[in-house]
C-alpha cells in the first residue's frame, strides 16, 4: 500500500495576505479585509515570497504589479479559497438546520418527547407523526429519519433496530376494581382492545394457560397506541408494550395485569437514507436514541442489529 506523503503547504496567514493583495492589488485594502495593519500584510507577502523563494509582486514606487508566477498562483488560490469558503459556509448552515424525525404518535407521546430535553440539538428537533405506518420513501416522506414500526429492511434504507419489548395486559386501576379482575381467566369475560396492525391475545391466553374466548368482545383499533390510550380511559383491557408504558403505569394511570407477558420483540428501528448514511446529524440523534434505549435495558439486541445491517449491504 502506497504512503500519502505530507502535505507542504506555506503558512496560511501569508497566503490570505496574499490572495487578498493580489485580489485587490492594493495592501491598505487587503489590510482592511483582514483587520490587519498594511506593514503586517507586506509582512506576510514577503513570508510567501521566502518561502517559495520566488518573488510574486513587482514593486513599482508605491504601485503593485504582479508577476507572472504571482499571476498565476493567485489566480489558483483564489479558486481553491472560494471553495472553502463556500464548503465552510456549507457546514455551518447545516449546524443550524432541523432535523425532521417523522414517528408513530405512541413513540412520540410516550418516549421521544418526554426526553428530548435531555438531546443536545433537541430543540432543533422538528417532530411529525403520520396516522399510519411511518412512510420510509425518504423522496416523499419529508422527513430525514423515520422511526419505523419493526425492523423490516427497505431498499436504500439503512435500518437500525433500535428496541424490543415484551406484551402484557393493562388496565386502569378503577376498571379493575369495576370488573372485579384478579385471575388471568377473567380477562375472558370483559372487554379487550383489539389491535389491527399486531393482535397477539391468543398468544397471551396461550402463553397464560387460558383458553381464549371463542368470540371476544371488543373494538378493533388501527394500532396498539389508540387500544392503549382506549384502557387508559377505563374501556377496557389492552395488551400494551412494556416499553411504552413504563412511565404511565409508574404515573398510576394503568396497572400491569398478572406475570404472564408475551416474548419480546423488534417494535422500532431507527431508518435514515442510505446516502445520508455519513451526515453527522442524523449520527448524532441514533447514536443518543440507540443510548437511550440501551439506558432503559430495552435496547435490541446486537445480534439483531447485525443481521439488520448485513441486510443493508
Amino acid at each position: 500500500m502506497q504512503t500519502r506523503l505530507a502535505r507542504k503547504l506555506p503558512p496560511f496567514a501569508a497566503v490570505k495576505a496574499f490572495e487578498a493583495t493580489a485580489r485587490h492589488m492594493n495592501v491598505t485594502k487587503a489590510a482592511e479585509e483582514m483587520c490587519l495593519s498594511p506593514s503586517a500584510v507586506s509582512h506576510q507577502i514577503r513570508a510567501l515570497e521566502e518561502y517559495l523563494d520566488t518573488a510574486l509582486f513587482e514593486r513599482r514606487g508605491n504601485k503593485l504589479a504582479l508577476t507572472l508566477t504571482g499571476r498565476a498562483y493567485s489566480g489558483k488560490l483564489t479558486t481553491l479559497l472560494d471553495a472553502f469558503d463556500e464548503s465552510t459556509r456549507a457546514i455551518r448552515k447545516a449546524g443550524h438546520r432541523p432535523l425532521r424525525v417523522l414517528s408513530t404518535p405512541g413513540f412520540a407521546a410516550r418516549w421521544l418527547v418526554p426526553r428530548l430535553g435531555h438531546l443536545e440539538f433537541g430543540n432543533r428537533v422538528q417532530l411529525r407523526v403520520s396516522e399510519g405506518a411511518p412512510s420510509t420513501d425518504f423522496a416523499s416522506n419529508d422527513a430525514d429519519v423515520v422511526i419505523q414500526w419493526c425492523d423490516d429492511p427497505v431498499p436504500s434504507v439503512v435500518t437500525e433496530p433500535l428496541m424490543e419489548s415484551g406484551r402484557y395486559p393493562v388496565a386502569s386501576p378503577e376498571m379493575r376494581r369495576r370488573e372485579g379482575i384478579e385471575r388471568p381467566a377473567d380477562l375472558a369475560r370483559v372487554t379487550l382492545m383489539h389491535d389491527e396492525t399486531m393482535d397477539t391475545w391468543g398468544e397471551w391466553f396461550s402463553a397464560a394457560g387460558v383458553e381464549a374466548p371463542a368470540f371476544p368482545c371488543g373494538p378493533t383499533f388501527p394500532n396498539c397506541e389508540l387500544s392503549t390510550t382506549a384502557a387508559e380511559a377505563g374501556q377496557g383491557v389492552a395488551l400494551a408494550y412494556d416499553t411504552m408504558v413504563r412511565g404511565t403505569l409508574e404515573s398510576g394511570r394503568l396497572e400491569r395485569l398478572f406475570d404472564t407477558d408475551i416474548l419480546p420483540i423488534v417494535i422500532y428501528s431507527v431508518a435514515y437514507p442510505e446516502s445520508r448514511r455519513d451526515d453527522s446529524m442524523i449520527r448524532q440523534f441514533a447514536a443518543w436514541l440507540h443510548e437511550e434505549a440501551a439506558r432503559d435495558g430495552v435496547a435490541a439486541r446486537p445480534a439483531r442489529f447485525a443481521r439488520a445491517a448485513e441486510r443493508t449491504t
